[in-house]
């Protein structure tokens, strides 16, 4: 299965969001020709929107009549229709139904609000309007879109079917029948998750062999002695002394704080040499924990959700996603994402209280992007710790993370109910 970027003109390897590149087939001859485009539901379901938003707007831009079977997947445009360039009108969809307008997300859902639409961005918190003189815009207020909506749970329905039963090719063009392959939808996951990792693998390797050249002209290698540490140290802001903390009750005695004193301190004087955090690469930070033999170690968690993150850390996680994921491998590293980020919020907490809320924005995203399990974070809520911030705090936190953790067990009981009416 072909996956492609939900915005076309990012590049980036790390880029989390993906769906994938619409399909069609062309029926019928003379005036009965039509388009049948194979996976709208699929590429729906990534953009967290209906079906029938996405060929409303294909039909409004074509000038074509457009028909839907939901219960037998079927999505019919009239005419015959070019995938690429269908594929082109999805961009347009995308850029005015989808992404954010502040911070170009598409972490975004669909608010009615006295017959505006807005964009509430999970990203960064913004609620951003569409232009209410598309001709879309009237279909949706007339079609808002509803958890009890029939309709809706009819298309989400067809989205997991699509995904079971997928069959498409790479060029956009079904192959065979259409009935999909038995293993459709253990090989299309399989190759999704192989893209993203060769993409990664393929990158590391190239820049360790970068790194190589570069340490060894001197160009960027960094004076690690003792010495050179604690004038670093010395130099740090108060804030930065105070949140990079360590103490953690697991240790395993595997390098001690030293080395993610290090660690973290190299981090952060990389971000002022370059000017900001956000500045500092995502594969020059994972290949110093690897030169440092830290790359697998769950503290190195503990220490990147102190320093990678600050007031922004709602934009700035799906910029880091894609590395953190190559480090997070068990629930002790989930736990200790978990402990750093109630430390960061507990800090940022102090000056601005408010700031506590951000806490179920951050939890969205972390299990969006695959970072915490259901288990792990659930568990997580049931009590306080004073293991990563005083117990008054981290009781807060919890409470500001509730309506996050309710969603969570709302959700699960959905799931449930729809697999018993299955």
């Amino acid at each position: 299965m072909s996956l492609i970027n939900v915005r076309r003109d990012v590049s980036d390897a790390f880029y989390r969001y993906k769906m994938e590149r619409l399909q069609t087939k062309v029926e019928g001859k003379g005036n009965g020709i039509k388009t049948v485009v194979v996976n709208v539901s699929s590429v729906a379901a990534s953009l967290a929107r209906p079906a029938s938003y996405i060929m409303k707007y294909f039909g409004f831009e074509l000038g074509a009549m457009t028909r839907d079977d939901i219960k037998d997947d079927r999505w019919i445009i009239n005419g015959a229709h070019e995938a690429g360039k269908l594929q082109d009108h999805l961009d347009g969809f995308i850029n005015k139904f989808v992404l954010c307008k502040s911070c170009k997300n598409p972490e975004t859902d669909i608010k009615i609000d006295n017959d505006r639409i807005l964009l509430d961005c999970k990203a960064c918190g913004q609620r951003t309007a569409v232009d209410l003189r598309l001709k879309l815009s009237g279909y949706i207020l007339k079609n808002q879109p509803s958890k009890k909506n029939k309709k809706d749970k009819a298309e989400r329905r067809a989205a997991k079917k699509a995904k079971q039963n997928g069959t498409a090719t790479e060029n956009g063009h079904v192959s065979g029948g259409d009935e999909g392959s038995e293993n459709g939808s253990n090989e299309n996951e399989e190759n999704g998750d192989a893209v993203s990792d060769h993409e990664f693998n393929k990158l590391q390797a190239e820049a360790i062999e970068d790194a190589a050249v570069q340490v060894k002209d001197d160009e960027w290698a960094v004076d690690m002695s003792e010495e050179a540490v604690k004038a670093r140290q010395a130099q740090l802001p108060g804030e930065f002394k105070q949140k990079l903390s360590l103490n953690d009750e697991e240790d395993d005695g595997e390098g001690g704080n030293t080395v993610y004193d290090e660690f973290g301190t190299w981090i952060q004087t990389e971000a002022e040499e370059k000017g900001g955090i956000d500045e500092v690469d995502s594969i020059k930070i994972y290949l110093k924990a690897k030169d440092m033999g830290i790359e697998n170690k769950h503290r190195t968690v503990l220490v990147l959700a102190q320093v990678l993150f600050d007031k922004n850390v709602c934009a700035q996680i799906p910029k880091r996603a894609g590395m953190l994921k190559q480090i997070i491998n068990s629930e002790r590293h989930e736990k200790a994402l978990l402990g750093g980020t109630e430390r960061l919020v507990g800090s940022l907490a102090e000056s601005n209280p408010d700031f506590l809320q951000q806490i179920v924005k951050i939890l969205q995203l972390y299990y969006h992007h695959d970072l915490i399990s259901e288990e792990v974070v659930t568990k997580w809520g049931t009590h306080a710790s004073k293991k990563y911030t005083d117990k008054n705090t981290s009781r807060k936190i919890r409470q500001a993370a509730k309506p996050f953790l309710e969603w969570l067990a709302e959700a699960d009981e959905e799931e449930s109910d729809e697999e018993e009416d299955e």
